[in-house]
């Protein structure tokens, strides 16, 4: 049952579309690495649509009706947006869920140290990294610093042309016979991997005289001062733009790809819903997936749940039950990446099994690692509808596993969802070289993600 690849049968206006969509993608990877970041942009798209904050019909006693559009957002950080449908909520939503936090190096509490007059910030690895990947890269910083007075500092400082740059060292080659005898596991550990951010003392100064000359830089231009830190979220990122890739410009190589091209195409399919639908549309981007969907703005927090209590407050007398019944007869899409085929490595997939560059959508039945473990495992009644809509919308897909059977594998937000009983399965965009600082998708499957996004809204 091999797929076929979605280039070979696009017409001039599919590839017209196709190039606006990863257009604008690419602005959204290039301006968004942080999660607030995504949130700020995502806000400003749904509100140029037409959508109106939760908090406006609430205050209001606003209730919705068919067509209305509304959206919240959590410690912006997270957000839900929902058009409200002509069905009654009690028969449930289709929902587009994706998260938008990226691995990355996290800024520790108390990270300014200075060693033979040279200067790092101590960083903490944030989800699953490959560590040595991380050294000798041009880095970025991104984020916020708040004051005891509620001041808010945006930080972004590595991606304008004009800004420094900042690196984790590496250990010279000529150096390294010991070294290059350790694992990669263990070849660049976690506390080796603090950033270099300066090297000129002042000159008056005896004792840390580098960490004194960058403190005043940063008070002339942030006022922010070494206290600052203990309340700061400072995200370090590859700095540089999202790029097009090959000779063919058939590909995107950025930062952030896991998973901002699922939440991008999904963000961009609910904009484009014209008509009201049938059941209530759904958006739900959510934080903190890569270690675990934990906290307050992670899928296992009660986010989701309290809005949808809200929303269903708006529009009727509320009730636990029929708050239930809501959850219970959602169908979601959990939207999120797989591993792309990669012949290089070979050994570590089950090539039939596998998602391929350019086959477009991957619905992964069932995620988990070895025997299933912590899997959502969608049912073949569910499967069997998706397919009816896919090829009723003429959507390329394909079906895939992560990897080999033994060799590991990974979790989505999918059976936090699957726990109301709703209908859940994971789809998104195949990868290369994902959980890198530099990840890879093909163009034609970022563009059929969209059209299957939209077909679900529609047709689901």
């Amino acid at each position: 049952m091999e797929r076929v690849n979605a280039w070979k049968n696009y017409k001039k206006s599919e590839r017209k579309e196709l190039e606006k969509l990863c257009a604008g993608y690419m602005d959204f990877l290039s301006n968004g690495k942080t999660e607030r970041e995504c949130v700020k942009i995502i806000e400003s798209m749904l509100k140029k649509a037409g959508y109106v904050d939760m908090e406006d019909f609430i205050k209001k006693g606003k209730k919705p009706k068919a067509g209305d559009k509304i959206y919240a957002i959590n410690m912006k950080k997270s957000v839900v947006a929902f058009r409200m449908g002509k069905k009654p909520l009690e028969e449930g939503m289709n929902i587009l869920g994706a998260h938008i936090d990226s691995p990355r190096l996290d800024i520790k509490q108390n990270p300014l140290y200075e060693k033979s007059d040279l200067l790092y910030l101590d960083t903490h690895y944030y989800g699953g990294i490959k560590k040595y990947l991380y050294v000798t890269l041009p880095l970025a910083i991104h984020g916020v610093v708040v004051k005891k007075d509620g001041e808010v500092v945006d930080i972004n400082v590595g991606e304008d042309e004009k800004d420094p740059v900042f690196c984790v060292t590496d250990l010279l080659i000529h150096l390294s016979q010991e070294r290059m005898t350790k694992t990669a596991a263990k070849v660049v550990e976690g506390e080796k991997l603090d950033i270099l951010i300066g090297s000129e003392p002042v000159k008056d100064e005896d004792k840390d005289a580098v960490k004194a000359n960058v403190l005043k830089l940063l008070n002339d231009k942030y006022g922010i001062e070494e206290e600052d830190f203990l309340s700061a979220e400072l995200e370090v990122v590859p700095a540089g733009r999202a790029r097009e890739m090959g000779f063919d410009r058939s590909m995107i190589m950025s930062y952030g790809q896991d998973d901002r091209v699922c939440a991008y195409t999904s963000l961009v399919a609910m904009l484009e819903e014209k008509n009201i639908p049938e059941k209530t549309s759904c958006l739900l981007l959510v934080d903190k997936e890569e270690i675990g969907s934990v906290g307050a703005t992670g899928m296992q927090s009660k986010f989701f749940e309290n809005t949808v209590a809200e929303l269903i407050n708006l529009t009727t007398d509320y009730s636990e039950l029929i708050l239930k019944r809501v959850l219970k007869n959602c169908r979601m899409l959990s939207s999120d990446v797989s591993s792309a085929y990669d012949p290089l490595y070979a050994e570590a997939f089950d090539e039939k099994n596998a998602a391929h560059f350019g086959r477009g959508i991957v619905f992964c039945k069932f995620t988990g690692s070895r025997g299933k473990s912590s899997s959502n495992d969608a049912n073949a009644e569910y499967m069997a509808a998706l397919r009816k809509i896919m090829d009723d919308n003429g959507v390329y897909y394909q079906t895939a596993e992560l990897g080999k059977v033994d060799l590991g594998g990974g979790g989505t937000i999918a059976y936090i969802l699957s726990l109301y009983g709703m209908e859940v399965i994971d789809s998104g965009v195949a990868v290369l070289s994902m959980h890198a600082p530099w990840e890879v998708t093909s163009k034609a499957d970022i563009y059929e993600a969209k059209k299957c996004y939209v077909a679900f809204l529609k047709d689901a």
